[in-house]
């Protein structure tokens, strides 16, 4: 039987751990920063060989890669060569399901700086980010061009992990006309228009993101058309259904409100928008959407939403929630009409 103290010293050794989290996410900054992963595509390499590739000090990335293989990402053999693990091998470029753009766009300081200071956010209950950079986080993306890309690419990372599943999860009749609002470099608008081949889409953005558009592809041919716009104040008119994939979870219940009026007032009467975001779900058992809540909190003065949250807001904005359909993934499919 373990005694209390011995249970005390086991929570303390897990709290100290948990304390140190942000070593993690530094650690795995470094590496992905660096191409670690794409160095050893080939096969393992000690720290030294690693060193001289990437331009590093070989002894300090040999303690960082040691530390990264206690949570499964590479692994130290006994001559002291790291080797890619499962998860490793998702830092690589361009290989399927890779985050490390995402990574890269997480461990920026366009991140990493608010949520160092989330203890002012939740003292003053708006986010760090404005004082930091003097304009809030879209704001301040359309005057740094570098900042835009490094976002376009990291969203477009996480959005892999998803648009396939989102797509399959809902049916779209036949001859229906899709509207990707705010669809960035068109992940998901391509993955609906490749699992439904008998309906067109409209990729809706700002200019600068369509530029860096992703819908060049054969099983798409055809069917795509963009457009440029704020969905502030417009939106394409006329259309069957209106997308909101990861849209109302960067703004705050006034700021949706204004995105909903705006994708309301071009809708027909028969039009249903789609609304993509994490639903929380009650009880304190783990779930992703309660870690990107907060992340959500820290930069973007965001916010993730429970189905009640959903529901009130989108009442409020004129809309009537007709179903919620869960997906594979982290993402939900609320559908609504207008009231």
């Amino acid at each position: 039987m373990t005694s209390a103290h011995g249970d005390a010293a086991e929570l303390s050794a897990q709290l100290s751990e948990h304390m140190n989290g942000f070593l993690y996410s530094a650690a795995l900054y470094t590496v992905t920063l660096h191409g670690v992963a794409d160095h050893l595509a080939g096969g393992p390499r000690t720290p030294e060989e690693l060193g001289e590739l990437t331009g590093l000090h070989g002894p300090h990335l040999g303690r960082v890669l040691r530390y990264l293989s206690t949570r499964q990402v590479f692994q130290e053999d006994a001559e002291g060569r790291f080797a890619l693990t499962p998860m490793a091998e998702l830092l690589r470029t361009g290989v399927p399901g890779s985050l490390r753009d995402s990574f890269l766009m997480l461990g920026d300081d366009l991140y990493w700086k608010p949520v160092g200071r989330l203890h002012e956010t939740v003292r003053t209950g708006r986010t760090a980010f404005d004082e930091i950079y003097g304009a809030p986080f879209f704001a301040h993306l359309r005057t740094d061009p570098a900042a835009a890309s490094l976002f376009n690419a990291g969203t477009a990372g996480f959005s892999h992990l998803v648009t396939e599943h989102v797509a399959q999860s809902y049916d779209f009749p036949d001859g229906a006309t899709v509207v990707d609002v705010g669809g960035g470099r068109g992940g998901l608008l391509r993955s609906v228009l490749a699992a439904h081949p008998r309906i067109t889409g409209t990729l809706y953005d700002q200019a600068s993101v369509i530029a860096e558009h992703q819908l060049d592809g054969p099983e798409v041919a055809g069917r795509w058309s963009t457009a440029s716009g704020d969905f502030f104040t417009s939106v394409p008119a006329g259309h069957d259904h209106y997308l909101l994939k990861s849209i109302l979870h960067d703004w705050s219940d006034e700021n949706c409100l204004r995105i909903l009026q705006a994708v309301r007032a071009g809708m027909r009467e028969d039009s249903k928008l789609l609304v993509v975001d994490p639903v929380i779900p009650p009880g304190n058992t783990f779930d992703a959407s309660k870690t990107i809540d907060v992340m959500m909190m820290a930069v973007y003065d965001g916010k993730e939403r429970t189905q009640g949250e959903f529901e009130e807001i989108l009442t409020k904005a004129g809309f009537r929630i007709t179903r919620v359909l869960p997906t594979p993934s982290l993402m939900s499919v609320i559908e609504a009409v207008i009231a």
